[in-house]
C-alpha cells in the first residue's frame, strides 16, 4: 500500500513564518516534514486508541500483532473478535473493550466514519468522543492523521506542550497562553503541530526544554 503523508506546502509555511519569528527559524532549520497519515478512518481510530498512553514503538508492535492476527483491521473483523482475543495482541482489557465497541458501532452503521469528512471540526470531535474510550486528544489525533484537518492544536498533547516551551522559551504553557498561540497559527495549527513535535523529539539538538526541573525528595534516614 502506498504511503500517504500530511498535505501542506508553501502557502501554509509562508503564513506561519509571517506570524511567528521563532517558529519561522525552526521551519527553516527543519525543512519540510513528511508525517505519515492513515487514509482509512476506522484503522486510524483503532490505531489512536492503541496509542493512548504508550510509546509509539509499543503501539506499532500491538498494531502489527493485530494485523497479523486478524488479517485486516475492519469494523466487521474487530466486532467479531472476542475482547479477550483483542487483549492478547498486547493491550489492556479496557482498550480491547473500547476497540471492540468501536467495531460494533461502525459495523452496525451507528457511526458513519466517512461522513465525518464533511463535518466541521467541532462536530467531528463530538461524534468521536461519544464512543467509549475516546477523548478529545484521541479525536484530535484522528482529525490530523486521517482526516488531515489543517487547524488542530492539541492542548492535551505532551509533545506539543514540550515543543512549544522549547521554541518560545516558556517554563509552562497555561491554557490562556496556549490559546494565544492557537489564534496566532490559525488556520494552520496542524502544520505548526508537526514542527512542535519535531522539536520535542530532538530534531534541533541545541534547543532545550525550559520546564522547571522536579526537585528530588531527600531520603529520610
Amino acid at each position: 500500500m502506498e504511503k500517504r503523508y500530511f498535505e501542506y506546502g508553501d502557502e501554509e509555511i509562508a503564513y506561519l513564518k509571517a506570524k511567528d519569528k521563532r517558529l519561522a527559524e525552526v521551519i527553516e532549520r527543519i525543512g519540510f516534514i513528511e508525517r505519515e497519515v492513515h487514509a482509512d478512518v476506522f484503522q486510524s481510530l483503532i490505531d489512536s486508541i492503541i496509542a493512548q498512553q504508550i510509546s509509539g514503538k509499543a503501539a506499532q508492535t500491538v498494531w502489527n500483532r493485530m494485523v497479523e492476527g486478524l488479517g485486516e483491521v475492519t469494523p466487521e473483523r474487530i466486532a467479531a473478535a472476542p475482547i479477550e482475543e483483542l487483549q492478547q495482541f498486547g493491550m489492556t482489557f479496557s482498550k480491547a473493550r473500547y476497540i471492540h465497541n468501536a467495531g460494533e458501532r461502525v459495523a452496525a452503521g451507528e457511526l458513519d466514519l466517512e461522513a465525518l469528512r464533511e463535518k466541521p471540526d467541532e462536530e467531528v470531535c463530538r461524534d468521536l468522543c461519544a464512543l467509549d474510550g475516546i477523548g478529545v486528544w484521541t479525536a484530535e489525533m484522528l482529525m490530523i492523521f486521517s482526516l488531515q484537518r489543517k487547524d488542530i492544536l492539541s492542548f492535551g498533547d505532551l509533545g506539543i506542550q514540550k515543543g512549544m516551551r522549547m521554541v518560545h522559551h516558556h517554563r509552562r504553557i497555561p491554557r490562556d497562553l496556549f490559546e494565544k498561540y492557537r489564534r496566532r497559527y490559525a488556520p494552520y495549527n496542524s502544520v505548526a503541530s508537526l514542527y512542535f513535535w519535531e522539536v520535542a523529539g530532538g530534531a534541533l539538538e541545541d534547543m532545550k526544554d525550559y520546564a522547571p526541573k522536579r526537585r528530588q525528595q531527600k531520603k529520610r534516614s
